[in-house]
């Protein structure tokens, strides 16, 4: 016990920076509105700001955290294998789901504009700044490490898609670590969410 305690510390200031930064980030998503629409918000605290962090704070290039096109060819094959395959997952799932439709109606008006806003930062936010950060000190393991903030962060949901979202937050990042970029899972999330709206409330 007392080697262990006497033991130097070996850890990684911007692993440690990303873990306390995200963590707080997302408290202060939960329980602070900023601005008028919660989707700005979300800009701001998942994009914007770790942005600033990484150009000014670490200084680096933000492509280093998948904030790049990466493999186009290959995000864009991604890209339409999982539109094509969630669809109709979504609709088997969704149609005539009454909790579904609760919670997801009001979130009907001012789409897809409202769901890219409200996601293009959270898929930088996991599958850029938190997975690459995380790679280089994990390797793979990143994969996992951030599925599960990105699926806590769900909690509150459906019960049927928080329960996926631990498996669902691994295949984007495996996506976003394949092609070196947040922007492919990014537009299977917006198909996603933009689509499960739509299912939900029966406007499809």
């Amino acid at each position: 016990m007392k080697h262990l305690l006497g033991e130097k510390l070996d850890l990684d200031w911007k692993v440690v920076t990303v873990t306390i930064v995200s963590a707080l980030l997302l408290m202060v998503d939960h329980y602070h509105k900023i601005m008028p629409h919660k989707y700005w918000d979300r800009v701001i605290l998942y994009l914007v700001i770790p942005l600033l962090i990484t150009l000014i704070l670490f200084r680096e290039n933000p492509r280093d955290y998948g904030f790049s096109l990466g493999n186009w060819k290959l995000g864009l094959i991604y890209t339409a294998i999982g539109v094509l395959f969630m669809a109709p997952v979504i609709y088997y799932l969704g149609s005539g789901n009454e909790s579904m439709k609760a919670y997801y109606e009001p979130f009907l008006p001012g789409l897809p504009w409202t769901t890219f806003l409200d996601l293009i930062g959270w898929e930088f936010f996991f599958r850029g700044w938190i997975l690459f950060a995380y790679a280089r000190r994990f390797g793979h393991d990143a994969l996992w490490l951030q599925a599960v903030p990105f699926a806590l962060a769900h909690i509150g949901k459906p019960e049927l898609e928080t329960l996926s979202t631990i498996f669902g937050g691994f295949a984007f990042g495996w996506v976003a670590y394949r092609t070196k970029s947040f922007l492919y899972p990014f537009l299977i999330h917006w198909f996603i969410a933009t689509f499960i709206i739509l299912v939900a409330a029966g406007a499809v």
